[in-house]
């Protein structure tokens, strides 16, 4: 477990830190960590506010015991949980906590499924076709790949890949199923790389980057997860509380974009001298604009913060 300490960078940290502050420094604070993983962000809240109760949820068993074992120091304040994150209200209805006081979304794949062949969700490292973030349960990408019908593969990797060619790639996996299953992630990578024409090839990174995004999502249904996790979070504050959401490919930010915007505006009808009760923006955004985006030195220190988007609220 230790090893993977070392590997582990969390992604725009003192960033996170700031914009929790003022949730975090009030009295009896309580903080979800909805993305647990291996602990890093966890760990300097902790570190931070020395008054603060964490409630950490992940749906890796396997993170949620290195996480254990890194933060045994701060035990008699923290709360771990085998949850995937839009079950936090039931979470917090088994905990006795009706509020908290802020939340902190890292979406995406953690460095412990990443840097761990076996989990099949790199497409530079051969391994069985898993993905599967909670390994207890649920369907493997294996399935997906060997089970779904041409139609409903192109679906997968256009709609959750943005993948051009997903047609073409879906059709080179049936043919290649026929003959036998695919059972391996680096073939799946060739296979996906040869789909693509070559001129494709050269810009855009690994050729199979999208392909194995969309897998991962339909396997772990992150987006429809996503949708419902979300608002349930934001319902979950005290008023001043604060939602802090890293994102990392362009499907889970927009979600997060329209979600919050529309919190963040009236729904009083056009042209009332007065705001109606009730009718008012419920959200203020703190990171106006759009997205915030890592600095050059941020990706030079951590090169997995490079596609990261950082959105943040506090409820009114």
């Amino acid at each position: 477990m230790a090893a993977h300490r070392g590997k582990h960078v969390p992604v725009l940290l003192e960033r996170c830190l700031e914009l929790l502050a003022p949730a975090l420094n009030r009295p009896g604070a309580v903080h979800v960590d909805a993305t647990l993983g291996l602990g890093g962000h966890a760990e300097a809240v902790l570190q931070a506010h020395p008054e603060t109760v964490l409630i950490g949820l992940d749906r890796d068993t396997e993170a949620l015991a290195h996480s254990r074992e890194r933060l045994a120091a701060y035990a008699n304040r923290v709360h771990l949980e085998h949850a995937v994150y839009d079950e936090l209200p039931q979470v917090l209805t088994k905990l006795g906590f009706d509020r908290v006081d802020s939340v902190l979304f890292d979406l995406g794949v953690s460095s412990l499924q990443l840097d761990q062949a076996d989990r099949g969700f790199a497409y530079a490292q051969d391994a069985p076709l898993d993905m599967r973030m909670d390994q207890t349960t649920g369907m493997t990408a294996g399935q997906v790949v060997n089970e779904y019908t041409a139609q409903e593969l192109a679906r997968v990797l256009r709609v959750y890949g943005e993948e051009k060619f997903a047609s073409r790639i879906a059709g080179a996996i049936v043919r290649e199923r026929a003959k036998a299953p695919i059972t391996s992630s680096a073939y799946l990578a060739e296979l996906v790389r040869d789909s693509i024409p070559a001129p494709a090839r050269r810009t855009g990174g690994h050729p199979a980057k999208r392909t194995f995004q969309a897998l991962r999502i339909e396997v772990n249904g992150e987006l429809s997860t996503w949708e419902r996790a979300l608002p349930s979070a934001i319902d979950a504050l005290k008023p001043g509380g604060r939602v802090v959401v890293l994102s990392y490919h362009s499907l889970e930010d927009r979600i997060t974009k329209q979600i919050f915007a529309a919190r963040a505006r009236s729904n009083a009808p056009i042209g009332l001298p007065v705001e109606l009760p009730g009718t008012g923006p419920t959200l203020k955004l703190l990171t106006r604009g759009g997205a915030e985006l890592p600095s050059e030195a941020e990706v030079e220190h951590n090169p997995r913060a490079a596609s990261v988007r950082l959105r943040a609220v506090q409820q009114i």
